[in-house]
């Protein structure tokens, strides 16, 4: 297991409309929590602004824009991270278009994107796909290790697969992550689903946690909660 601080397994997940409110919430966290997700929806309504700030404060972030387009065009727009302070930053893509982001990560570890944690069998039906998401996805680690990429985002599900085929430095991130039965959060729309403490064992290096810790009448217990989890295993 790679060794990682306590309070940067955790990547909060930054799911706000409004800037000011996500560096709320950053000014009350990042005494527990040093690494943070900027999405797609933060990111249109913050900008580059909101990640400055939040490296400004000593943290980490998790840029989440997952960049699919023409390899040109990946290529440049992964060249905008050169110096904002980016540690993770994310894509989806064939071959092409992974090249394309390796090429000019320059100090950002790229992860690339597997199969999203909406995902089950049935969507797989759906698109057409006939193989199992276990096997997608560990398809797409080892293709991604191949091209170059620091690591992939995948549930906990498929990380076990994932470690046993890969370099012990090539990161897994994990989404999809629930609390244990003793903190309660509404159902939601996650379908590969795991808790933190079964991340890590299975493999990831850091879990993604928003709405666990965002809707907990208590964010600072369940932190500590989920942290000691993994503390024991670790």
């Amino acid at each position: 297991m790679n060794k990682i601080p306590l309070d940067e397994r955790i990547i909060f997940a930054l799911d706000f409309s409004e800037k000011k409110e996500a560096l709320n919430w950053v000014t009350k966290l990042d005494k527990h929590i040093k690494f943070y997700k900027v999405g797609l929806q933060l990111f249109l309504a913050g900008g580059w602004p909101v990640i400055e700030e939040i490296v400004q404060r000593g943290n980490k972030v998790m840029v989440d824009l997952k960049f699919f387009d023409i390899p040109e065009t990946v290529y440049l727009a992964v060249q905008q991270l050169k110096d904002k302070g980016a540690t993770f930053a994310t894509i989806h893509g064939n071959d092409p278009i992974i090249k394309a982001a390796v090429r000019e990560k320059n100090d950002v570890k790229i992860l690339a994107i597997t199969v999203l944690t909406s995902f089950d069998e049935s969507d797989m039906r759906e698109m057409g796909l006939t193989g199992s998401i276990s096997d997608l996805v560990l398809l797409r680690a080892k293709k991604a290790l191949e091209l170059g990429c620091d690591g992939v985002v995948s549930s906990a599900l498929e990380a076990p697969k994932i470690r046993k085929a890969v370099d012990s430095n090539f990161l897994i991130v994990t989404p999809g992550i629930r609390p244990g039965l003793n903190i309660n959060i509404e159902k939601d729309d996650q379908k590969r689903i795991a808790t933190a403490q079964t991340a890590i064992i299975n493999g990831a290096d850091h879990v993604v946690i928003g709405r666990p810790i965002r809707t907990s009448p208590d964010p600072i217990y369940t932190i500590q909660t989920i942290q000691q989890e993994i503390a024991v295993v670790e």
